[in-house]
């Protein structure tokens, strides 16, 4: 089966820009691969992009279940039919946000990741981790914000982040405050360590 790769981090963390960064430099050689994201554009990810922004009251547990509905369609209509092919998937977010999000908001984890358990695993996880006041600060630059986005939140899910990074080595930390083309040439070769492929490339 062909590479599953997943970026995670906090809101600022540069998780979408660096997930585009490596998807961009996997085209260019020539290598099969498609990017993708949750919340998905599907039909109950884009549910959930409209409550988050509409800042509309919504119980965390209701919350949580909905990303992992949208998870579930996220893997049966576009993770499983691309690895299926040969292609290499990158994701921008996976389960590691509902176990972080979740717990920040309150939630029990064991249940989290229960809920988690049966879903593909990826075979490189990346965890962008620049220190919080860079992700504070590049939160504020910008123009909407969602319902997850106050700093009190942030600040107790980036411990979570650093926390699940500390109990699973295998997980990647990256800090991501230095120039972004000098992150994504380090994210490159830590991908090129992981993968074989990658490295034929």
């Amino acid at each position: 089966m062909p590479p599953f790769i997943v970026f995670e981090g906090p809101d600022g963390s540069g998780t979408s820009l660096h997930a585009k960064l490596l998807y961009k430099r996997l085209l260019e050689a020539k290598l099969s691969v498609i990017s993708t994201f949750e919340p998905t554009d599907g039909p109950i990810g884009s549910i959930i992009r409209e409550k988050l922004k509409s800042h509309d009251e919504i119980p965390p547990d209701e919350l949580q279940k909905l990303f992992v509905k949208d998870r579930e369609w996220h893997i049966s209509e576009v993770i499983k039919p691309a690895l299926e092919v040969d292609s290499i998937v990158i994701s921008d977010r996976y389960y590691h946000s509902t176990i972080c999000y979740g717990k920040a908001l309150g939630l029990d984890e064991t249940k989290l990741k229960n809920l988690n358990k049966d879903f593909i695993q990826p075979q490189v996880v990346f965890f962008l981790l620049p220190p919080f006041e860079v992700c504070k600060e590049r939160m504020s630059r910008r123009e909407h914000h969602d319902s997850l986005e106050g700093n009190e939140l942030q600040m107790q899910v980036y411990e979570m982040y650093k926390k699940m990074a500390e109990e699973d080595p295998s997980i990647i930390v990256v800090d991501t405050s230095g120039e972004k083309e000098d992150v994504a040439e380090s994210i490159y070769k830590h991908a090129c360590e992981k993968l074989e492929v990658l490295v034929k490339s």
